[in-house]
């Protein structure tokens, strides 16, 4: 169900409340409550919502950040406020974040971060028992046929080879491939994995 201008306004009221009772927190404090929040309303919501409601909820919370920082500072210039609490992290400017030296910095979720995916019906006449394991790992990322790391990498994935770009079939050969080999420190978490022709 899609939300409604009341479902975001009270969202957004939620976000204002947690950024009022964190006047004098630190600002990782303040990040670690508002993350949840924001990923967890936009994960609910990312099959309906369009991005033009996400960018307006950035814009809110940017703004009702922006008052933060300056109540905090209210002797300094907004431009050393917006030096000191935002940065560009990647690609991406003006990333509300802690400055954290030779560590990653902790940083605010965007709600325009989480994907949009749209709800597909299921086929016609297919059924989890009519033997198409590919299918039915890639939709549910499970698959009581097909290992677990390979149903959710192939939810992932979408049903495509990470390397050609081809969707899988039922005769195709997969292998789970270590992005970074174990040999060079690489971890067998789902982010360091991918699955292959």
């Amino acid at each position: 169900m899609k939300p409604n201008k009341e479902k975001v306004k009270v969202h957004y009221e939620r976000i204002t409340e947690v950024i009022e009772q964190h006047k004098t927190a630190p600002q990782a404090a303040l990040i670690a409550h508002l993350n949840p929040i924001i990923v967890g309303w936009a994960n609910y919501y990312s099959t309906v919502v369009s991005k033009e409601t996400y960018s307006e909820l950035d814009n809110k919370v940017y703004k009702k950040l922006r008052s933060w920082g300056k109540r905090r500072h209210p002797n300094k210039s907004g431009h050393w406020v917006a030096s000191k609490y935002w940065q560009t992290i990647g690609e991406n400017n003006w990333v509300f974040a802690t400055r954290q030296e030779g560590k990653n910095p902790m940083r605010l979720q965007a709600h325009s971060d989480v994907e949009i995916t749209r709800h597909v019906k299921v086929k016609g006449e297919v059924s989890p028992y009519d033997g198409d394991l590919i299918y039915w790992s890639t939709r549910m990322g499970k698959n009581p046929e097909v290992p677990k790391k390979v149903a959710t990498l192939l939810k992932i994935q979408k049903g495509k080879c990470a390397h050609c770009g081809l969707y899988f079939t039922e005769e195709s050969v997969m292998e789970i491939d270590h992005i970074i080999p174990k040999s060079k420190g690489g971890k067998s978490e789902y982010k360091n994995l991918q699955l292959l022709h």
